[in-house]
Protein backbone atom coordinates (compact mmCIF):
# COMPACT_ATOMS: atom_id res chain seq x y z
CA UNK A 1 0.00 0.00 0.00
CA UNK A 2 1.11 3.18 -0.76
CA UNK A 3 0.87 6.24 1.68
CA UNK A 4 -1.72 7.71 -0.44
CA UNK A 5 -4.09 5.41 -0.43
CA UNK A 6 -7.08 6.60 1.72
CA UNK A 7 -10.23 4.78 -0.06
CA UNK A 8 -11.03 1.22 -1.29
CA UNK A 9 -10.94 3.08 -4.57
CA UNK A 10 -7.10 4.32 -3.30
CA UNK A 11 -5.94 0.71 -3.30
CA UNK A 12 -7.46 -0.33 -6.37
CA UNK A 13 -5.01 2.71 -8.43
CA UNK A 14 -1.60 1.28 -6.41
CA UNK A 15 -2.86 -2.13 -7.70
CA UNK A 16 -3.10 -0.67 -11.04
CA UNK A 17 0.34 1.57 -11.00
CA UNK A 18 2.02 -1.73 -9.58
CA UNK A 19 1.36 -4.57 -11.58
CA UNK A 20 -1.73 -4.22 -13.98
CA UNK A 21 -1.22 -7.93 -15.56
CA UNK A 22 -1.81 -9.83 -12.31
CA UNK A 23 -4.52 -11.46 -11.69
CA UNK A 24 -7.23 -9.65 -8.73
CA UNK A 25 -10.07 -11.41 -8.82
CA UNK A 26 -10.97 -15.27 -9.80
CA UNK A 27 -14.36 -16.42 -8.89
CA UNK A 28 -16.37 -19.53 -9.32
CA UNK A 29 -19.73 -19.96 -9.07
CA UNK A 30 -20.32 -23.88 -8.00
CA UNK A 31 -24.12 -23.83 -9.08
CA UNK A 32 -23.34 -23.09 -12.84
CA UNK A 33 -19.51 -24.05 -12.88
CA UNK A 34 -18.82 -20.08 -13.75
CA UNK A 35 -15.08 -19.41 -13.74
CA UNK A 36 -13.95 -15.43 -14.18
CA UNK A 37 -10.72 -14.29 -13.94
CA UNK A 38 -9.90 -10.85 -13.87
CA UNK A 39 -6.86 -9.35 -13.75
CA UNK A 40 -5.77 -5.99 -11.71
CA UNK A 41 -6.32 -4.36 -15.43
CA UNK A 42 -9.92 -5.70 -16.63
CA UNK A 43 -10.88 -5.61 -12.72
CA UNK A 44 -10.12 -1.47 -12.86
CA UNK A 45 -11.86 -1.18 -16.34
CA UNK A 46 -15.05 -2.62 -14.99
CA UNK A 47 -14.92 -0.68 -11.92
CA UNK A 48 -14.48 2.70 -14.20
CA UNK A 49 -17.40 2.14 -16.62
CA UNK A 50 -19.53 1.46 -13.43
CA UNK A 51 -18.46 4.49 -11.62
CA UNK A 52 -19.03 6.49 -14.90
CA UNK A 53 -22.63 5.21 -15.06
CA UNK A 54 -22.86 6.14 -11.43
CA UNK A 55 -21.97 9.26 -11.75
CA UNK A 56 -23.52 10.27 -15.45
CA UNK A 57 -26.35 8.06 -16.14
CA UNK A 58 -28.22 7.75 -12.47
CA UNK A 59 -26.53 10.98 -11.20
CA UNK A 60 -25.16 9.55 -8.01
CA UNK A 61 -23.71 11.82 -6.10
CA UNK A 62 -21.04 12.01 -2.37
CA UNK A 63 -23.19 11.07 0.31
CA UNK A 64 -25.90 9.86 -1.19
CA UNK A 65 -26.92 5.83 0.00
CA UNK A 66 -27.08 2.90 -2.42
CA UNK A 67 -28.99 -0.48 -1.20
CA UNK A 68 -26.83 -3.20 -2.54
CA UNK A 69 -28.75 -6.25 -2.43
CA UNK A 70 -26.38 -8.77 -4.32
CA UNK A 71 -24.53 -11.64 -3.21
CA UNK A 72 -20.56 -12.52 -3.27
CA UNK A 73 -20.24 -12.04 -7.03
CA UNK A 74 -17.10 -10.13 -9.11
CA UNK A 75 -19.54 -7.97 -10.43
CA UNK A 76 -20.61 -6.78 -6.34
CA UNK A 77 -16.83 -6.32 -5.66
CA UNK A 78 -16.69 -4.56 -9.30
CA UNK A 79 -19.87 -1.49 -7.25
CA UNK A 80 -18.04 -1.72 -3.94
CA UNK A 81 -15.21 0.01 -5.71
CA UNK A 82 -16.97 2.23 -7.90
CA UNK A 83 -19.42 3.35 -5.06
CA UNK A 84 -16.01 4.22 -3.33
CA UNK A 85 -14.96 5.94 -7.02
CA UNK A 86 -17.48 8.52 -6.48
CA UNK A 87 -17.83 8.88 -2.83
CA UNK A 88 -21.61 7.37 -2.49
CA UNK A 89 -22.13 5.28 0.21
CA UNK A 90 -22.31 1.12 -0.17
CA UNK A 91 -25.16 0.35 2.30
CA UNK A 92 -24.65 -3.87 2.27
CA UNK A 93 -27.96 -5.64 2.16
CA UNK A 94 -29.50 -1.90 3.28
CA UNK A 95 -33.47 -0.84 3.33
CA UNK A 96 -34.26 -0.18 -0.73
CA UNK A 97 -37.01 2.07 0.96
CA UNK A 98 -34.45 4.37 2.96
CA UNK A 99 -32.02 4.61 -0.14
CA UNK A 100 -31.35 7.25 -3.14
CA UNK A 101 -30.70 3.88 -5.23
CA UNK A 102 -30.43 0.55 -5.25
CA UNK A 103 -28.80 -2.26 -7.17
CA UNK A 104 -30.08 -5.79 -7.18
CA UNK A 105 -29.22 -9.47 -7.87
CA UNK A 106 -32.71 -11.67 -9.47
CA UNK A 107 -33.66 -12.53 -6.52
CA UNK A 108 -34.65 -9.61 -4.71
CA UNK A 109 -35.86 -7.83 -7.05
CA UNK A 110 -39.33 -7.22 -5.19
CA UNK A 111 -37.72 -5.90 -2.22
CA UNK A 112 -35.89 -3.05 -4.26
CA UNK A 113 -39.18 -2.15 -5.54
CA UNK A 114 -38.95 0.08 -2.77
CA UNK A 115 -36.55 2.04 -3.59
CA UNK A 116 -38.31 5.59 -5.30
CA UNK A 117 -35.11 6.67 -7.10
CA UNK A 118 -32.68 4.83 -9.27
CA UNK A 119 -32.44 0.89 -9.60
CA UNK A 120 -30.64 -1.40 -11.30
CA UNK A 121 -30.59 -5.30 -11.74
CA UNK A 122 -28.24 -7.78 -12.52
CA UNK A 123 -28.60 -11.09 -13.63
CA UNK A 124 -25.60 -12.82 -12.61
CA UNK A 125 -25.49 -14.65 -15.31
CA UNK A 126 -22.48 -16.71 -16.42
CA UNK A 127 -19.90 -14.23 -18.67
CA UNK A 128 -21.87 -10.71 -17.15
CA UNK A 129 -24.94 -11.87 -19.27
CA UNK A 130 -27.93 -9.80 -19.61
CA UNK A 131 -31.79 -10.65 -18.57
CA UNK A 132 -33.49 -12.27 -21.14
CA UNK A 133 -35.86 -9.49 -20.99
CA UNK A 134 -35.02 -6.47 -18.09
CA UNK A 135 -37.46 -6.42 -15.55
CA UNK A 136 -39.79 -3.77 -15.22
CA UNK A 137 -38.72 -0.52 -13.11
CA UNK A 138 -35.01 -1.49 -13.79
CA UNK A 139 -32.46 -0.98 -15.88
CA UNK A 140 -30.58 -4.07 -17.04
CA UNK A 141 -26.58 -3.69 -15.78
CA UNK A 142 -24.86 -5.60 -18.90
CA UNK A 143 -27.14 -3.38 -21.55
CA UNK A 144 -26.14 -0.07 -19.64
CA UNK A 145 -22.67 -0.28 -18.68
CA UNK A 146 -20.40 -2.07 -21.22
CA UNK A 147 -20.65 1.49 -23.41
CA UNK A 148 -19.27 3.53 -20.63
CA UNK A 149 -15.57 5.42 -20.68
CA UNK A 150 -12.68 3.23 -19.73
CA UNK A 151 -11.62 5.66 -17.54
CA UNK A 152 -13.20 7.62 -14.74
CA UNK A 153 -12.66 10.83 -12.67
CA UNK A 154 -15.06 11.76 -9.88
CA UNK A 155 -16.67 15.62 -10.41
CA UNK A 156 -15.89 16.11 -6.71
CA UNK A 157 -12.66 14.99 -4.74
CA UNK A 158 -13.87 12.11 -2.49
CA UNK A 159 -12.58 12.61 1.21
CA UNK A 160 -11.39 9.43 3.06
CA UNK A 161 -12.95 10.83 6.31
CA UNK A 162 -16.32 10.72 4.48
CA UNK A 163 -19.04 7.81 4.89
CA UNK A 164 -18.30 4.61 2.43
CA UNK A 165 -19.58 1.12 3.49
CA UNK A 166 -22.52 1.07 5.88
CA UNK A 167 -22.12 -2.99 6.95
CA UNK A 168 -23.12 -5.58 10.30
CA UNK A 169 -24.96 -2.19 11.80
CA UNK A 170 -22.44 0.22 11.26
CA UNK A 171 -20.99 2.70 9.41
CA UNK A 172 -17.09 3.25 8.10
CA UNK A 173 -15.58 5.98 6.43
CA UNK A 174 -13.16 5.19 3.13
CA UNK A 175 -9.86 5.86 6.26
CA UNK A 176 -11.42 3.61 7.87
CA UNK A 177 -12.43 0.64 5.45
CA UNK A 178 -9.02 0.67 4.48
CA UNK A 179 -7.39 0.58 7.69
CA UNK A 180 -9.66 -2.28 8.86
CA UNK A 181 -8.55 -4.17 5.89
CA UNK A 182 -4.63 -3.54 6.41
CA UNK A 183 -5.57 -4.93 10.05
CA UNK A 184 -7.45 -8.13 8.85
CA UNK A 185 -4.77 -8.48 6.41
CA UNK A 186 -2.15 -8.52 8.85
CA UNK A 187 -4.45 -10.65 11.30
CA UNK A 188 -4.76 -13.52 8.39
CA UNK A 189 -0.90 -13.60 7.41
CA UNK A 190 -1.63 -11.62 4.14
CA UNK A 191 1.30 -9.99 2.05
CA UNK A 192 2.07 -9.05 -1.20
CA UNK A 193 1.42 -11.96 -3.75
CA UNK A 194 -0.96 -14.04 -1.55
CA UNK A 195 -3.70 -15.94 -3.18
CA UNK A 196 -6.79 -16.41 -0.45
CA UNK A 197 -9.47 -18.39 -1.48
CA UNK A 198 -13.23 -16.91 0.22
CA UNK A 199 -16.52 -18.96 0.44
CA UNK A 200 -17.89 -16.35 2.83
CA UNK A 201 -21.03 -14.41 1.70
CA UNK A 202 -20.67 -10.77 1.06
CA UNK A 203 -23.40 -10.06 3.89
CA UNK A 204 -20.45 -9.05 6.21
CA UNK A 205 -17.52 -7.43 7.29
CA UNK A 206 -15.78 -10.49 7.52
CA UNK A 207 -17.05 -11.43 4.12
CA UNK A 208 -16.10 -8.09 2.18
CA UNK A 209 -12.87 -8.11 4.20
CA UNK A 210 -11.65 -12.01 2.75
CA UNK A 211 -13.21 -11.77 -0.25
CA UNK A 212 -11.88 -8.57 -1.82
CA UNK A 213 -10.69 -5.67 0.32
CA UNK A 214 -8.14 -7.56 2.81
CA UNK A 215 -5.87 -8.90 -0.45
CA UNK A 216 -5.98 -6.05 -2.51
CA UNK A 217 -4.91 -3.74 0.37
CA UNK A 218 -1.74 -5.83 0.85
CA UNK A 219 -1.07 -6.81 -2.90
CA UNK A 220 -2.71 -10.11 -2.93
CA UNK A 221 -5.76 -11.66 -4.80
CA UNK A 222 -8.91 -13.26 -4.13
CA UNK A 223 -10.02 -16.92 -5.28
CA UNK A 224 -13.99 -16.33 -4.69
CA UNK A 225 -16.41 -18.80 -4.55
CA UNK A 226 -20.21 -18.91 -4.82
CA UNK A 227 -22.01 -22.01 -3.25
CA UNK A 228 -18.90 -23.40 -2.25
CA UNK A 229 -21.20 -26.11 -0.65
CA UNK A 230 -21.64 -27.66 -3.97
CA UNK A 231 -17.74 -28.96 -5.00
CA UNK A 232 -16.90 -32.23 -3.39
CA UNK A 233 -13.93 -32.27 -1.03
CA UNK A 234 -11.60 -33.10 -3.62
CA UNK A 235 -12.73 -30.53 -6.15
CA UNK A 236 -11.92 -27.91 -3.50
CA UNK A 237 -8.22 -29.25 -3.00
CA UNK A 238 -7.46 -29.41 -6.61
CA UNK A 239 -8.56 -25.97 -6.87
CA UNK A 240 -6.72 -24.80 -4.12
CA UNK A 241 -3.43 -26.19 -6.05
CA UNK A 242 -4.43 -24.81 -9.74
CA UNK A 243 -5.11 -21.38 -8.17
CA UNK A 244 -2.03 -21.80 -6.31
CA UNK A 245 -4.27 -20.45 -3.15
CA UNK A 246 -1.88 -19.52 0.15
CA UNK A 247 -4.57 -18.82 2.22
CA UNK A 248 -7.97 -19.71 2.97
CA UNK A 249 -11.51 -18.54 4.41
CA UNK A 250 -14.67 -20.41 4.40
Amino acid sequence: MNTTDRTPADLLRSALAADPARPLVTFYDDATGERVELSVATFANWVAKTANYLQGDLAAEPGDRLALLLPAHWQTAVWLLACSSVGVVADVGGDPGAADLVVSGPDTLEEARACTGERVALALRPLGGRFPQAPQGFADYAVEVPSQGDRFAPYTPVSPQDPALAVDGRELTGAEVVAAALADAAERGLTEGSRLLSGLPYDSWAGLSAGLLAPLAVGGSVVLCRNLDRPAADGLAQREESERVTHRAV
